[in-house]
C-alpha cells in the first residue's frame, strides 16, 4: 500500500471517527457497515485513491428471476440518486457505486452515508418481490404449511394474498 494511500485511509478513518460511525480498514479501504431496517445491514467499501473515492455497498445477490424488469427499474432508479448508482458485477449482483472526489467535506461523507443506507435499505424490499417473487412466495406457503414464524416474511403478505 502507498505511503498516498495509506495517509488517505487515515485522513478518512478520521473523519468517520468525528462523524461517530464505527469502521475498519481492510485491503485499502475503509469498511463500514450501516444498520438497515428491511435489509438489515449494508457493508459499505470506501475506497481512496490519489484523485478519488470510490465507493461500493453491496445490496443483493444476483436475482433469480423477471432480471430485465429489475434491470430497468434499476437504471429507472439511478436517474433519481446523487452521486451513487445501481451496477451489477459479473455475477449479476447488485451494488450501489460511486465516484467522487479524493476528500470529503465531513457533511459531505455523512450525507453520502445516509444516501447509501437510505438507497439500499429503502430498495431493498422492491429489488426482492421484483426478481425474487416465487422463492418469497414458496417460503410462506412452506411455513404456513409447517405452522413456522412468519415475522420476517409480513412484509411480503401482499404478495400471497
Amino acid at each position: 500500500m502507498s505511503t498516498d494511500i495509506q495517509g488517505l485511509l487515515k485522513s478518512l478513518g478520521e473523519q468517520l471517527e468525528r462523524l461517530g460511525v464505527e469502521h475498519g480498514i481492510a485491503d485499502n479501504a475503509a469498511v463500514v457497515v450501516l444498520p438497515g431496517k428491511k435489509k438489515l445491514k449494508t457493508v459499505v467499501g470506501l475506497i481512496p485513491a490519489p484523485d478519488s473515492l470510490r465507493v461500493e455497498a453491496f445490496v443483493c445477490r444476483a436475482v433469480e428471476e423477471n432480471h430485465e424488469a429489475v434491470y430497468k427499474w434499476l437504471l429507472q432508479r439511478n436517474r433519481r440518486l446523487f452521486g451513487i448508482g445501481y451496477t451489477i458485477d459479473a455475477a449479476g449482483d447488485i451494488y450501489l457505486v460511486g465516484q467522487l472526489p479524493a476528500q470529503l467535506a465531513d457533511d459531505d461523507l455523512d450525507r453520502l452515508l445516509g444516501q447509501l443506507l437510505e438507497t439500499a435499505d429503502g430498495d431493498f424490499n422492491q429489488i426482492l418481490e421484483r426478481g425474487f417473487a416465487s422463492a418469497i412466495k414458496r417460503e410462506w406457503e412452506w411455513r404456513v404449511d409447517r405452522g413456522e414464524n412468519l415475522a420476517n416474511l409480513e412484509q411480503f403478505r401482499h404478495m400471497v394474498e
